[in-house]
């Protein structure tokens, strides 16, 4: 089947050092620094998650959305997908855009993969947008022993797929949006994540989320504590992802924080304006890099 886009503007394709083929959004008809939308990873994911954003900064300044490996518009045939995989992809993509460095906006567990590609793919950005975040709660993911055991059992006797035709149905992917959402949950959201789902291959890459593999240890350590580049965090309440650690990554000066209340992990599509007014005073008047 043919997956409709999922913004209305140009669609490309590149091909990574991997040989991966990728796809992204994008709305260049002004200049100005890039902005990149960066999409989460669930069963269900593309550039739709990010939507609302494109379309309010298109036409004020390049805006770009890309569909990470083994999701919306780029390749899904792609046999062991791992955190390294993304943050190259997203490294090599920002590396491709013309003009000065861009600002990154990333939903959930891709702001791990932003600053994966920050901390060991020497990719150059002037901000990060991190919206409801992991890797700033206490739960740890599960260790490898236990990540390769649900991975065995996945892959025993087609289990994995099996599950994956569970979440992929209608009131399974409306229900685990519903749990983002404070009111209604969009029906173009669920629309396109359930046709997103139909594309051959889609189990790939949801399969390997459940695995838990995806998720750095002690993200706000490892990771977000060793970027100087400024940094917002968007958040309120999220039932997955818990925020017990933010206060600690607020004592870095090039962090801030911005409460965008009452949401539940997708304030850009509950409350955009107050999101995007968020973004704008980041980007109007940044906190200093540790660098500088």
């Amino acid at each position: 089947m043919s997956l409709d886009k999922a913004i209305d503007t140009d669609l490309q394709t590149m091909t990574t050092g991997r040989g991966y083929r990728v796809s992204f959004y994008s709305d260049t008809s002004v200049k100005g620094r890039p902005l990149v939308l960066l999409h989460s990873i669930n069963a269900a994911p593309s550039s739709m998650e990010m939507q609302p954003l494109f379309e309010h900064y298109r036409g004020k300044r390049p805006v770009y959305s890309l569909d990470l490996p083994g999701f919306g518009q780029s390749q899904r045939s792609i046999e062991a997908l791992d955190a390294d995989i993304f943050a190259e992809s997203i490294a090599e993509f920002c590396h491709a855009l013309p003009g000065e460095a861009p600002d990154v906006v990333a939903l959930s567990l891709t702001g791990e993969f932003v600053a994966r590609a920050v901390l060991e793919c020497g990719l150059s950005i002037a901000s990060l947008t991190l919206i409801s975040p992991t890797g700033l709660g206490d739960r740890l993911p599960p260790g490898p022993d236990k990540q390769a055991r649900v991975r065995s059992f996945l892959n025993f006797a087609g289990i994995g797929k099996g599950l994956f035709s569970l979440l992929r149905t209608r009131p399974s992917i409306r229900y685990f949006f519903a749990m983002n959402f404070v009111g209604k949950v969009p029906a173009p959201l669920v629309d396109y994540a359930v046709a997103t789902t139909r594309e051959n291959d889609a189990h790939r890459g949801p399969l390997t989320f459940l695995t838990m593999g995806l998720f750095t240890p002690n993200a706000c350590k490892v990771l977000f504590d060793k970027l100087d580049l400024p940094m917002l965090v968007l958040y309120d309440r999220d039932p997955n992802i818990g925020f017990e650690r933010l206060e600690e990554l607020l004592k870095k000066p090039n962090c801030i924080s911005k409460r965008i209340h009452p949401t539940l992990g997708m304030p850009h599509w509950e409350q955009p304006e107050a999101t995007c007014h968020a973004m704008d005073q980041f980007w109007d008047s940044p906190p200093t890099a540790i660098s500088a």
